[in-house]
């Protein structure tokens, strides 16, 4: 078998040689990709490398204000931030490639279980919907409004509490400095 012919034959028939290894009929797991596809699970495995850096930098961030010369923190800072940068910039490729494989091995074999056909034909088209779309647009400036209208009905109520809890941990952070 000549190479153009392997070739054609893995172009070709990969739905098939999918379809025998995962034994997912091709239609089903074309309409599982499409579901996948608009669930931006890729983003799970990056979501848990930044998580913890962020909180890295922000810890930095403390230390450098409380512990460097005013005219070096700028700098440090810098330095810190770039730091965290390229580690993430390096581990987020091979990050997003592992996700995406267990993805593929773990999550999509169990919407194909879970969902018949055309469940997962409505799933695709609700989640490819224009309405949807337009909702989740809405939902960041939605949660903005609760927020504004929560903080302007409980504020006056609670800031008084927060300044004295501010307070309070001042006072024992200083307590246990020695000051």
């Amino acid at each position: 078998m000549s190479v153009i012919a392997v070739a054609l034959g893995l172009v070709f028939g990969g739905g098939a040689c999918a379809q025998a290894a995962s034994g997912v009929p091709a239609e089903k797991q074309v309409l599982v990709n499409r579901v996948l596809a608009k669930m931006a699970l890729e983003n799970v495995g990056l979501q848990m490398l930044q998580a913890p850096v962020a909180e890295m930098v922000r810890q930095s961030r403390v230390v450098v204000t409380s512990r460097v010369p005013a005219e070096k923190q700028e700098a440090a800072m810098k330095d810190v931030t770039a730091e965290a940068t390229a580690f993430l910039e390096k581990e987020a490729p091979p990050l997003r490639a592992s996700t995406q494989a267990v993805v593929q091995s773990s999550v999509a074999p169990l919407l194909a279980q879970k969902f018949s056909l055309e469940e997962l034909k409505q799933l695709a088209d609700i989640l490819e919907s224009p309405v949807l779309a337009k909702f989740e647009g809405l939902v960041p400036e939605m949660k903005k409004t609760v927020g504004d209208n929560v903080a302007r009905a409980n504020g006056p109520q609670v800031q008084p509490k927060m300044t004295e809890l501010q307070n309070r941990v001042g006072l024992r952070l200083r307590t246990a400095v020695g000051q």
